[in-house]
């Protein structure tokens, strides 16, 4: 699941986490660490190539499956473009990748409010929520718009995801 700052993705992901859905296991891209853009710049060329080659390694990690899981949710920050090619090379052969999204100005309030993050409430932030949802529309992903559903709304649109997927794989629900 891919989203801008401010849209739910980690609240969510943790409120579906909290509920030990069997076989399902939850993991934050940010987890392996943030470099500063400079160092981004420096070690890969650019914040775009680390954030494609983190996106590379999240996948063949996930699809190596070290916690035994049935299931993963991944969220985070990440381009739907730089996750389609690399299912297929590491061997997963079942995905949804969904967007959530808010309006900006939702963004704007969870950002300077609840978040505590007001440095995040700026143009880019706008501009990369905008990208996100072009590549949604362009790529056919499903965008959950979080503007008006509590972070328990989203964690059951995400467990109604995870029924329809396991359902289509056959797995057990």
């Amino acid at each position: 699941m891919v989203g801008a700052s401010g849209v739910g993705k980690t609240a969510a992901v943790r409120t579906l986490e909290a509920r030990r859905i069997s076989g399902v296991r939850c993991y934050h891209f940010d987890s392996i660490g943030v470099p500063p853009p400079e160092a981004m710049q420096r070690e890969w060329g650019s914040g775009e190539r680390w954030q494609e080659e983190m996106t590379k390694r999240w996948i063949e990690r996930l699809a190596a499956n070290p916690d035994s899981g049935e299931l993963a949710v991944l969220e985070g920050q990440t381009r739907p473009s730089f996750i389609q090619p690399h299912l297929a090379g590491a061997g997963i052969r079942h995905a949804r990748i969904l967007l959530l999204d808010c309006t900006p100005a939702v963004r704007l309030a969870r950002l300077h409010g609840p978040r505590g993050q007001p440095e995040l409430a700026e143009a880019r932030m706008e501009a990369w929520a905008a990208y996100l949802r072009g590549q949604a529309d362009a790529l056919g992903i499903r965008v959950i718009d979080t503007s008006d559903i509590s972070i328990e709304g989203v964690a059951d649109a995400l467990r109604v995801e995870i029924a329809a997927l396991r359902s289509a794989t056959g797995a057990i629900a």
